[in-house]
């Protein structure tokens, strides 16, 4: 008998043993799974970036910006100014009038390392957050993660009046918190999604981050227009306690697996045992593969991918609300809607790319790995291409807002792409893969503001800004390449772990 003869054989025989398990209908316990965790996300972003909205008003115009009158006003060399009927024209200064802001005296540089400080606390837990999911469950770990995350950001406002380093140590703090709840999602879902939902239910789950984004960036702009609470002052305690109402759901409706859960249905906790199989289930004193990780292309093809990401997306984040003030011009308010528009293309792509790869996937059209690549591919080849033509667009307001939104956009292809293969590698050590090509990835979270802030340094001409698009759009290509080259859809062997 040929080898095609007996593995035919063996498909027809695993078939007929194990039969394509049934999904029932109608909403379910890993539905509800999804939806927390699309609004866990959703909190969890909208606390990390609003600051990216309250620092304008927190700054205000400075004289340095050439926003003054009757001060000594920066040369810039391609800045852009607006006439009264919102014709566009390059000029040396800006004829907008200074309105300097409560931290006026932050300069740029300044301004990096308090956008960035986020991430010096983020990057620490990252790895624990899926050690401690590993072992525990990723319920408490993400819980409590954004319950701490949520007390320092209803204290940021007194830390910032207080001192500037305490307004920083608030950030870290955050940063701490929030650093356990990616692995900690990634190993709820490892237990939760069967694999022909995988792409869906997690693009649902981190839609929540573009989703919590443009919220924050809409809502902190009326806030602070309107003179809220004090205005800046209140994105955070708007954000800070809606998260902790968020904290009380969590607790009542989430368990860290199926079989956990006291009112999942006998059908749907079949489904998903029959779907997973015994891949996501931890043997006992299994020990975590280090050295197998660590000298995985595939899994460095993930880290590679995941720090491209990351570099482009937080230069965007915590950047593009200063560059459509300082640069286009833009108020506060407008500011917010125009920051925001960005991300909720993203959230829109991140809902429907997931779920057309589910459906290659699930119907043998495509394989895994065919997915992964392209879904990475078109996203990040795609915001190289927008941010190279936002960077040659000049002055022109509709243009660049438009090649911005698509740069941002087109990013929701990767929900299924690079997002999903740590649990394609490796069900069991899912949380921790994520904690280790996260912790790589938000690096670049403190290292993408400050140098962005470096580089415009109180000059922000068209051509400073060009060099930071230009940067991200570089690191972008070569993302793409070595994830192409190297990654992989499959299980790996070392996936089993070794026995103590």
């Amino acid at each position: 008998m040929t080898n095609k003869t007996m593995n035919n054989f063996q498909l027809e025989l695993n078939q007929t043993v194990n039969p394509k398990p049934v999904k029932p209908s109608g909403w379910g316990a890993r539905h509800t799974m999804a939806f927390l965790g699309f609004l866990g996300f959703a909190v969890s972003y909208a606390m990390r970036f609003n600051l990216s909205i309250a620092i304008v008003a927190m700054v205000g115009s400075k004289p340095g910006h050439g926003h003054g009158q009757g001060h000594e006003t920066h040369k810039s060399s391609s800045a852009c100014v607006y006439t009264a009927n919102n014709s566009m024209k390059l000029d040396d200064i800006h004829s907008a009038e200074a309105t300097l802001g409560e931290f006026h005296h932050w300069t740029e540089a300044e301004q990096g390392l308090i956008l960035g400080s986020f991430f010096w606390g983020y990057v620490i837990t990252q790895l624990p957050g899926g050690i401690l999911s590993d072992k525990y469950g990723g319920k408490w770990p993400l819980g409590l993660g954004l319950f701490i995350t949520a007390i320092f950001a209803i204290l940021s406002p007194i830390c910032a009046r207080t001192h500037t380093y305490l307004l920083m140590f608030c950030r870290v703090m955050q940063g701490l918190g929030e650093g356990l709840t990616t692995p900690a999602m990634h190993d709820i879902l490892a237990h939760w999604a069967p694999p022909e939902e995988r792409s869906q239910l997690a693009g649902i789950v981190y839609a929540g981050a573009q989703f919590g984004t443009a919220a924050t960036m809409v809502v902190s702009g009326y806030l602070i227009h309107g003179g809220v609470m004090g205005g800046w002052p209140s994105v955070f305690y708007v954000m800070g306690g809606i998260s902790l109402v968020w904290f009380v759901f969590w607790t009542m409706f989430i368990y860290n697996k199926p079989t956990e859960h006291p009112r999942i249905s006998k059908e749907e906790l079949n489904y998903i045992e029959k779907s997973i199989g015994d891949q996501s289930a931890h043997e006992e004193n299994a020990a975590t593969p280090w050295f197998e990780i660590f000298t995985s292309l595939p899994v460095w093809a993930i880290i590679i991918g995941h720090v491209g990401h990351a570099w482009g997306l937080y230069t965007l984040l915590t950047e593009l609300p200063t560059y459509l003030s300082t640069v286009l011009q833009f108020d506060i308010k407008d500011n917010s809607w125009l920051s925001a528009l960005p991300y909720l293309t993203m959230w829109f792509v991140s809902m429907m790319v997931p779920q057309i790869a589910d459906y290659f996937i699930s119907k043998k059209i495509l394989r895994t790995v065919v997915v992964r690549k392209s879904c990475q591919s078109i996203a990040h080849l795609g915001s190289a291409l927008m941010l190279i033509a936002a960077s040659y667009s000049g002055c022109d307001r509709v243009a660049t807002v438009a090649f911005l939104t698509v740069a941002v956009g087109i990013n929701g292809a990767i929900y299924a792409g690079y997002v999903c293969n740590h649990v394609d590698l490796a069900p069991r050590h899912a949380g921790i893969l994520m904690g280790i090509t996260n912790t790589f990835a938000n690096l670049t979270g403190f290292g993408a503001p400050w140098l962005c802030g470096l580089m415009i340094n109180n000059d922000p001409s068209l051509q400073n800004w060009q060099y930071v698009f230009f940067i991200a759009a570089g690191i972008y290509v070569v993302d793409v390449i070595f994830y192409s080259l190297f990654a992989s859809g499959s299980e790996q062997k070392w996936n089993r772990g070794v026995k103590k």
